[in-house]
C-alpha cells in the first residue's frame, strides 16, 4: 500500500507543472478569443478612441489616444481650451502641457517613459506573451464584487509586475493592478474595466476606472467613439520641433 502512495505522489510530480503551465495557456487564449480572435487582433494596425475622462468635481476633458502597430502611440486631452499632449514613437516619449505655461514639447522622464512604452503595447501583454519575454502564472480564482475570476500574475521583461483579473465566464478583462514610479515614487494603481461593446468583431471597454489601490479616488474614462484603422502617419507619435520665435520688427532695428 505504501509503494503504491509513493507511486501516485511521483506521478502527480513528473504532471502537475506541464497541467498547470497548459491551464495558464489555455486561459491565455480564451481570453484572447474573447476580445474577437487572434487573426482579428493582427489585422489592425490602427486604432483611433474618443471619449472624456473626468478630471476633477464636473469637469470632463475631452480624449484622443491614438495607436500604431507595433508600438507607438499618442494622447490629447483639452482643459479649458488649452491641449496637452503625450506621445511615443516607439523609442522616445514626449509631452506638451501647456498648464503650467509650458508651451514646447519636453522629453518624457525615464519613468513616465517606461509607463507609456508598456501601454503602447498594441496588442497587450497576454497576446504573443513568451516572444515578448513576458511571463504569465495562474495564482487561481478570486471573486471581485460578486463575479468569480481568473488571477493572472504577469512579469514582464524588465522585471514589472502586472495582475490581471479576467471574468471566469467571458474571460474578458475586468481588473488591472500593478506598481509604477511616479516622480521618484512608488505608487500601486489599479483599472477596473467595463461596458464592453463590440466594434468591427473585436470587444472593447467603453468604462474605465483608475486610481491609487485603496483610495476611492478615481478617474474615469467613458469611451464614445472607436475607430478600428484609420490612417495615422508616423509623423503624428513624433515630438515635435520646436518652433522658433521670429524677431520683432522693433529687434531688427535695434541691432547695429
Amino acid at each position: 500500500m505504501r509503494k503504491k502512495t509513493w507511486l501516485i505522489v511521483l506521478i502527480l510530480a513528473v504532471f502537475v507543472v506541464p497541467m498547470y503551465a497548459q491551464t495558464v495557456d489555455e486561459i491565455v487564449a480564451k481570453n484572447i478569443q474573447a476580445r474577437g480572435g487572434l487573426d482579428k487582433l493582427k489585422k489592425v494596425n490602427t486604432i483611433r478612441v474618443s471619449g472624456r475622462m473626468v478630471v476633477g468635481p464636473g469637469i470632463e476633458a475631452p480624449m484622443v489616444i491614438e495607436q500604431k502597430r507595433p508600438n507607438q502611440m499618442r494622447l490629447e486631452f483639452t482643459i479649458q481650451g488649452m491641449t496637452a499632449s503625450q506621445g511615443f514613437d516607439g523609442k522616445s516619449g514626449w509631452s506638451i502641457m501647456p498648464f503650467g505655461g509650458v508651451k514646447d514639447p519636453q522629453p518624457m522622464s525615464e519613468d513616465d517613459r517606461k509607463t507609456i512604452d508598456e501601454q503602447a503595447d498594441f496588442d497587450g501583454p497576454l497576446v504573443d506573451y513568451k516572444a515578448k519575454g513576458n511571463k504569465v502564472e495562474l495564482l487561481g480564482k478570486e471573486p471581485l464584487e460578486g463575479t468569480d475570476t481568473y488571477k493572472l500574475q504577469v512579469t514582464l521583461k524588465d522585471g514589472s509586475v502586472r495582475t490581471f483579473y479576467l471574468d471566469a465566464d467571458s474571460f474578458l478583462e475586468i481588473k488591472q493592478e500593478g506598481k509604477r514610479t511616479i516622480r521618484g515614487t512608488v505608487v500601486e494603481g489599479e483599472s477596473l474595466l467595463g461596458d464592453y461593446k463590440e466594434v468591427e468583431g473585436l470587444m472593447m471597454p467603453f468604462s474605465i476606472e483608475a486610481g491609487t489601490k485603496g483610495s476611492p479616488q478615481r478617474q474615469k474614462i467613458t469611451i464614445d467613439k472607436v475607430e478600428i484603422n484609420p490612417t495615422l502617419d508616423d509623423s503624428r507619435f513624433k515630438m515635435p520641433e520646436v518652433k522658433k520665435e521670429e524677431p520683432k520688427p522693433e529687434d531688427k532695428k535695434a541691432k547695429p
